[in-house]
């Protein structure tokens, strides 16, 4: 019998400071390179949506990720992010647990930019916004609130972003321009808008940026990365589908001045240079996060006998 854990046993079975610790886990664990993924694999159905297989192995355990984006799904009443994660045991090769891929993405995305915020911005910042109130916005906002941080949040869609707010404890901003400019954001949108044209970020600004995920996606222009200090989560897959492939195309950054975050994190890698530094974080999602998360779930849902069971056989 194969255990399934459900969007809910997800969310029962890590908390968001356990999704937190997780995720930095993780990030060190690809930068010494003890746990391993190669680059996620694009199966494209454009202008509708993607499919993305994610595999990774680490800890005894190895992982694939299948999970996609159609950005048009809310319009039909349909989520944006659907899919399965399946966990197996990498001595054997057994299946052991089936996630929902979505709940697991959202805890993931909201861990990393969290994290990211707080490992690249301003030790004196005092101003927080989410942008974006989808799923992974809403668990980011969580993420936020539960680490003592209250964020304005916005969203084109009024009466999301009003609940969110109301719900999670965070605060509804007045208009999009009052939360762009915040000394920290974190961007979880679809990716089809430039929120931060030419000239728009700020001195001493930190964004993640966590939706453009995807080829063609991007929450900031090009020439405004050249004006900041760059980091991702995995240049390989940052460079080809992340918010930085058009910068890399247009020659705005290399290899060379872009630093990965798990560098920071092991202590390889400088973060922040001085207080008017603009600092930015592309978030393409790593297989890796994934694995983490799916063994603290596994653990702790089968402790709290959550999910259910199937036979496969």
């Amino acid at each position: 019998m194969i255990p399934v854990f459900r969007a809910a046993d997800v969310e029962r079975a890590v908390s968001p400071h356990e999704a937190y610790d997780a995720v930095r886990s993780a990030f060190e664990a690809h930068a010494r390179e003890t746990w391993t993924m190669p680059s996620k694999v694009y199966v494209t159905n454009y202008p509708a949506g993607d499919f993305r297989a994610m595999p990774a192995i680490g800890g005894g355990h190895a992982l694939l990720k299948w999970v996609t984006s159609f950005p048009g799904n809310p319009a039909r009443g349909l989520p944006t992010v659907t899919g399965l994660v399946l966990l197996s045991d990498a001595e054997d090769g057994q299946l052991l647990a089936v996630l929902d891929a979505a709940a697991v993405t959202a805890l993931r995305t909201a861990a990393a930019g969290v994290l990211a915020a707080d490992t690249l911005c301003r030790s004196e910042a005092s101003s927080y916004a989410v942008i974006g109130c989808g799923i992974n916005g809403a668990e980011t906002t969580r993420m936020l609130v539960a680490h003592e941080i209250v964020p304005l949040v916005w969203d084109v869609d009024e009466a999301r972003r009003r609940f969110v707010a109301e719900r999670l404890g965070a605060r509804e901003a007045a208009s999009a321009a009052e939360a762009l400019t915040c000394e920290v954001v974190i961007t979880v949108t679809p990716g089809a808008a430039v929120l931060y044209p030419d000239g728009s970020l700020e001195a001493g600004q930190h964004v993640s940026l966590m939706g453009a995920d995807g080829p063609g996606k991007a929450e900031v222009a090009v020439e405004e990365i050249r004006r900041a200090h760059v980091f991702c989560d995995d240049w390989e897959q940052a460079s080809h589908g992340g918010e930085l492939a058009a910068a890399v195309q247009a020659g705005a950054v290399t290899r060379e001045t872009v630093t990965e975050l798990g560098a920071v994190l092991v202590g390889e890698a400088d973060g922040r240079r001085s207080a008017g530094d603009i600092t930015l974080f592309d978030s393409t999602g790593l297989a890796i996060q994934d694995l983490a998360l799916a063994r603290i779930v596994f653990d702790e849902a089968r402790r709290l006998t959550l999910g259910i069971e199937i036979d496969l056989i």
